[in-house]
């Protein structure tokens, strides 16, 4: 089994832990009836559209 040689420090052990603590930006697409962005597969938030056709009245 492979022996570390030297320690690592703190701060090369902390920044690789560093990493992993970035978020993902969440996905966007463009809403193809208004032109907005919005979440893909979901209703858009702006018009009520989906997969082209009115889904939900929005006020």
């Amino acid at each position: 089994m492979a022996v570390p040689k030297k320690k690592t420090s703190k701060a090369k052990g902390r920044s690789r832990q560093a990493a992993n603590w970035r978020l993902a930006r969440p996905a966007r697409s463009v809403c193809p009836h208004c032109h907005q962005a919005k979440t893909p597969h979901v209703v858009c938030p702006n018009c009520g559209w989906y997969k082209g056709r009115l889904a939900v009245e929005v006020d």
